[in-house]
């Protein structure tokens, strides 16, 4: 792939689904594939997800 396809692809991806849940979806794909434990999908859920709101939160607060 591409540069510049990368690129076109990070920018379409930013504009429809958020992060979050490209890392959830991501995770629970592995999940059903078997490549990730069930535990370490609740670990990278929590962790991202929990982390990614508390940053958004800080972000919001000194925007305000």
């Amino acid at each position: 792939m591409t540069e510049m396809a990368r690129g076109a692809l990070d920018k379409v991806l930013e504009k429809v689904v958020s992060r979050k849940l490209l890392v959830w979806a991501t995770a629970t794909g592995l999940l059903f594939t078997s490549n990730l434990e069930s535990e370490h999908w609740l670990y990278l859920s929590a962790l991202y997800i929990g982390g990614q709101s508390v940053i958004d939160a800080i972000v919001k607060l000194k925007g305000a």
